[in-house]
C-alpha cells in the first residue's frame, strides 16, 4: 500500500499516538543508559562511509548508526555508517517477535490462529504495545526470541528482561540480518531464511501497510514504495529519546534494506529528524558504491 511522505502531516498526525505509546512503554520498567561507545575514526572507514558519518552525527549527546544492504547486489554484508554498537530496540523488536511466532507455528505444522493474527496485525501496523506483550509471553519472552534469532542468523541481539521487550538490545547489522530473512526474494529453505514463503509474505504485507501515523523513518529515503517498522521510547533516567527505524525502501527501481538506530536525542522530533537524515544519506551513499 503506497504512503504519502508529506512531512507536516506525518509529524502532526503521529504526535498524540507516539506519546501515548511511550506512556505504555514506561510501564515496562526503568530504562538503563547505554554504554558509551567511541565512534570509529574516519581513517578506518571508506571515504563514502566517513562522509556520511560526518554528515549525520549530531552535535549533542545523541548517536546514530545506519546500515544499508542492496537487495540487487550479490553481497549480503551491509554497509555501515557509524559504530555498529548496541542500542535498545523499543518497538522495532515487534518484527522480531512476529518472526519468532511464525517460526514456532511452522515448527508445529500450523498457521497462525485467528487470535494470533488479531494481535500480530495491530502490533506491526499500529505498534500496539498490549498486543506485543501478549505475543512476547506466547513466544517464551527472551529465551524464545533468542532461540528464533539463532536460526535467523542474528548474533548480537539480547532479549529484554522479563516483560520488558522494549529493552531488547541489538545492532544495526543484526537488524539487517533479520530484514534479509524477511525480504530476500532469493531465500530458499536450504540456504536462506528459515521463514517459509508464506511467513515472509505475511510480515512483508504488514510492514507495507503501516498506519499513516507510523509512516516516518527510513521511508524518508524512498519514493512511494516502502515497508517499515519504527521504535521510540524516552529514558526515565535521562529524559532522552531512543528513536529507531528499519525496513525496505525502493529508490529509482532499486531495493535496499535499511536499519537506523539512535539514542540520546533531546526530543522525539529531534530523533526522527536524525534517523531520517541518516537514512537518506546512507542510502544515497550506498547507491553510489
Amino acid at each position: 500500500m503506497p504512503h504519502s511522505k508529506t512531512s507536516a502531516r506525518r509529524r502532526g498526525s503521529c504526535a498524540g499516538v507516539l506519546l501515548a505509546s511511550v506512556t505504555t512503554l514506561f510501564s515496562l520498567g526503568a530504562l538503563h543508559a547505554a554504554p558509551a561507545v567511541a565512534a570509529p575514526a574516519p581513517s578506518e572507514q571508506t571515504h563514502a562511509t566517513a562522509d556520511v558519518y560526518a554528515a549525520v552525527q549530531p552535535q549533542s549527546k545523541a548517536r546514530v548508526t545506519a546500515a544499508v544492504l542492496s537487495l540487487d547486489g550479490g553481497s549480503r554484508k551491509p554497509l555501515l555508517y557509524g559504530e555498529d554498537a548496541l542500542y535498545d530496540t523499543a518497538s522495532i523488536i515487534k518484527v522480531d517477535i512476529l518472526a519468532a511466532l511464525l517460526l514456532q507455528a511452522q515448527d508445529a505444522g500450523r498457521h497462525l490462529t485467528a487470535h494470533e493474527r488479531a494481535l500480530a496485525e495491530p502490533m506491526i501496523r499500529n505498534s500496539d504495545n498490549a498486543a506485543t506483550s501478549t505475543l512476547w509471553r506466547e513466544i517464551g519472552q527472551a529465551p524464545g526470541l533468542e532461540a528464533a534469532n539463532k536460526r535467523l542468523g542474528l548474533t548480537s541481539t539480547k532479549g529484554g528482561p522479563d516483560t520488558k521487550w522494549g529493552l531488547t538490545r541489538t545492532t544495526a547489522s543484526d537488524r539487517i540480518r533479520l530484514l534479509l530473512s524477511v525480504f530476500d526474494s532469493a531465500a530458499t529453505s536450504k540456504t536462506g531464511s528459515p521463514l517459509n514463503k508464506e511467513s515472509r509474505a505475511y510480515i512483508q504485507t504488514l510492514m507495507s501497510r503501516i498506519a499513516s501515523d507510523q509512516a516516518w523513518g527510513v521511508s524518508a529515503a524512498s519514493g512511494a514504495e516502502y515497508a517499515l517498522k519504527n521504535g521510540w521510547l524516552q529514558r526515565t533516567t535521562t529524559g532522552l529519546w531512543d528513536v529507531n527505524s528499519v525496513g525496505r525502501v525502493t529508490v529509482d527501481g532499486h531495493h535496499y534494506l535499511v536499519a537506523v538506530l539512535s539514542d540520546g536525542s533531546a526530543s522525539m522530533s529531534d530523533g526522527i529528524s536524525l534517523v531520517e537524515r541518516a537514512a537518506r544519506q546512507a542510502v544515497t551513499a550506498a547507491a553510489r558504491t
